[in-house]
């Protein structure tokens, strides 16, 4: 598998967004700050239609994290004679006496981006980048020590990022992607696709010779709910056969993922959806749970489970995967997002390794410390998961501080 980036699949954007804008006619950039989400709604839904901003700073997946964690967002704004062209949202939260503004979502979120619109993001200059970081550490650094903006592709099918002349280090995770084609075969014929098929079969037959098995989609809110239950507790139940700290168990991660079932959607606009394989011989038992999101030709898969025993000779999270990512190529999807994390089921499918960046900046004086600490622990971070025995050890020892922990309905 290539470890460069190759370029996916480009993507139509919304012309119409400031038209032929350039630096000389497009007037000065302000910037400000708002602390209500209704007053932006009209702007963020209109750049969101841009297919290369992020799902994860999408208003609904924004409104959900905010009232599942009960934390009010601040909002960067960007405008150019009165018209939005950019947007961060961020969310304030405390680690010891260090108040630190990310994005909403924190570690859930697969890819950031902030809401950018397309014209502005062709023309932007490190002038306007560094005008973009003074002006927000002028308005906060009475509200924010440290600025943590992480896993922000610098560069993300073709568009570079407006700020990535400010990117700080890598972070420590790739992310992974399969770009899709219209046939199923032609997606396949990029990983093997005789080997794939074989296993396509052998998994197949497993499952018929225990009763067969049911690709399960429903759209019912209360089913979608009932299999996200069942996702927490089969990831419950893995996390603590392999020793390592659940990051779904706190109640308020548990209803922002149950937000955004409820999040109305289109068909190539889908915030949470789960996906299963059930088992008719075994009472409908479920196998295997996906969750996905989709923004226009981008399919992301926010996490995934099985079944502690049931099944297991018979790789039915593989077998999901497979029937997912046929399904996205019917649909007209592009590119099928395995996420950040690099685990060896990824790699089985994906042509694209996508190097994320993160952007650490102190607003105050306070935030320089913190942030520089921020710099080294991701650095260390990437040295560990280059060591998978050293990231193991890690791992149980945060295991062994979780377990010891009261349960807390916050992080």
């Amino acid at each position: 598998m290539r470890t460069v980036q190759p370029t996916l699949p480009e993507t139509e954007t919304d012309k119409d967004q400031l038209p032929a804008l350039t630096r000389a006619a497009s007037g000065p950039l302000s910037v400000d700050i708002l602390t209500d989400m209704a007053s932006a709604k009209t702007d963020w839904l209109a750049l969101e239609r841009d297919p290369l901003n992020s799902l994860h700073q999408s208003y609904a997946w924004c409104a959900a994290w905010s009232q599942a964690m009960g934390t009010p967002l601040i909002i960067v704004r960007g405008q150019i004679s009165g018209k939005t062209v950019f947007l961060i949202p961020l969310e304030i939260r405390r680690k010891g006496p260090f108040r630190i503004a990310r994005f909403p979502g924190g570690n859930f979120n697969n890819i950031n981006t902030g809401l950018f619109d397309s014209a502005f993001a062709e023309i932007a200059t490190t002038d306007d980048a560094r005008q973009i970081l003074t002006d927000i550490r002028h308005q906060l650094r009475d509200r924010v020590d440290v600025l943590a903006l992480q896993n922000i592709p610098l560069n993300w099918r073709g568009r570079r990022h407006p700020l990535s002349a400010f990117a700080t280090s890598e972070n420590q995770n790739r992310s992974f992607q399969l770009p899709l084609h219209p046939q199923f075969e032609d997606t396949l014929a990029q990983v093997n696709a005789k080997r794939r098929r074989k296993k396509f079969r052998v998994q197949t037959k497993r499952l018929n010779e225990i009763g067969g098995y049911e690709y399960y989609l429903t759209r019912d809110p209360a089913k979608q709910h009932e299999l996200l239950d069942t996702f927490f507790q089969q990831k419950a139940e893995r996390f603590a056969s392999q020793k390592i700290p659940d990051v779904f168990q706190a109640k308020d991660v548990q209803r922002f993922f149950h937000g955004l079932v409820d999040v109305a959607f289109q068909a190539d606009n889908v915030p949470l959806e789960l996906h299963a394989i059930r088992l008719p011989g075994h009472d409908d038992a479920v196998a295997a749970i996906a969750g996905l999101s989709r923004k226009g030709d981008h399919v992301i898969c926010q996490f995934g489970s099985i079944h502690s025993h049931l099944a297991a000779d018979a790789s039915p999270g593989e077998l999901l995967f497979w029937l997912m990512i046929e399904k996205s190529c019917t649909e007209g999807a592009a590119v099928f997002d395995f996420g950040i994390g690099d685990q060896l089921y990824k790699r089985s499918w994906c042509t694209v390794v996508t190097v994320q960046h993160d952007m650490f900046r102190a607003l105050s004086v306070k935030g320089y410390l913190p942030a520089l600490g921020y710099r080294a622990l991701a650095a260390a971070k990437t040295f560990i998961k280059a060591h998978p025995k050293l990231y193991g050890f890690i791992q149980s020892l945060r295991a062994r501080k979780e377990t010891a922990k009261p349960e807390t309905d916050s992080d």
